[in-house]
């Protein structure tokens, strides 16, 4: 089954109104290409969401499935397929051109030569994985990497996704960065992404990791857009990567779980020096205590 037969996939998934964040975070995570958002007189909210059928629709409602148990208040609702639709139309209005922060611009790859002369392209191939840089959590941590990052740097994308991290940081100078994700499956995907964006191989150590286990490098700036869960499981850990003068990002949380992460920075003897919200979506650049 390919995209050029001319159908795809759908699940639809609702939660209650007021929650519509959590339905597009999930359509980020678990991979979708285009998403349609409902809000119905019941008071619930439905998002259908679009998915490549390169894959079968069980690989999809797994994916779904492993991503939702953070998302307790969220169901599914519906899947099936969808054909004789226009593919290619539907993808690329459903990714245009996205400025990011001062200098970096997200494009899908049939965007390549519209890059505005200004901004730095950072190409991502939709559906790929968590990180098309659409979702707010993504933006946050481009945002404050562009600011603390500087040329020569080395750095770690913990929980890579599609890449978009470890690309944007070494398009913005990074000399050297190493990539971990817990899914095997997103390593090919990543690749790709890297090849997109005519990266070295050589500047990459692109690896299956579960967070900072067994990770063993240092980095000057750590990069995590992960759920808050992982984040305070690894957060300890971050010290001993990024030492006295290094940075880290995290970001993936909620506004509302800032407390929880501060706590768990503060036990992790580090301190938040920069913080950034964007709709509910709540991110942080920290230093280890001197």
């Amino acid at each position: 089954m390919n995209a050029s037969d001319g159908y795809w996939w759908y699940i639809t998934i609702n939660t209650s109104a007021g929650c519509e964040d959590n339905l597009l975070s999930l359509a980020d995570i678990s991979g979708s290409i285009g998403t349609e958002l409902q809000e119905m007189p019941d008071g619930v909210s439905r998002l259908r969401m679009y998915y490549k059928s390169t894959k079968d629709i069980s690989f999809w409602r797994n994916r779904l499935s492993d991503a939702m148990k953070e998302f307790p208040e969220v169901a599914i609702e519906d899947s099936g397929k969808i054909e004789n639709q226009p593919w290619n139309v539907v993808v690329e209005e459903a990714f245009p051109p996205l400025p990011v922060g001062r200098g970096l611009v997200v494009l899908a790859p049939w965007h390549r030569g519209t890059e505005p002369a200004d901004r730095i392209p950072l190409y991502i191939n939709p559906g790929s994985a968590f990180g098309t840089g659409y979702h707010e959590s993504t933006q946050i941590v481009l945002e404050l990497l562009e600011k603390y990052m500087r040329p020569g740097m080395t750095t770690a994308d913990i929980g890579t996704g599609s890449g978009i991290l470890t690309i944007g940081a070494l398009k913005l100078g990074a000399e050297f960065a190493y990539a971990r994700d817990i899914d095997p499956a997103v390593i090919e995907e990543v690749r790709k992404n890297f090849e997109l964006n005519d990266l070295p191989p050589e500047k990459i150590d692109l690896a299956v990791g579960d967070l900072l286990r067994d990770f063993g490098h240092k980095a000057d700036i750590l990069t995590a857009n992960i759920l808050l869960d992982p984040l305070t499981t690894m957060v300890a850990d971050v010290p001993a990567v990024i030492g006295r003068d290094g940075t880290a990002i995290f970001s993936g949380m909620l506004e509302k779980e800032k407390p929880v992460f501060l706590e768990a920075l503060a036990k992790a003897r580090m301190q938040p020096v920069e913080e950034l919200v964007k709709g509910e979506w709540w991110g942080v650049a920290a230093k280890a205590e001197a």
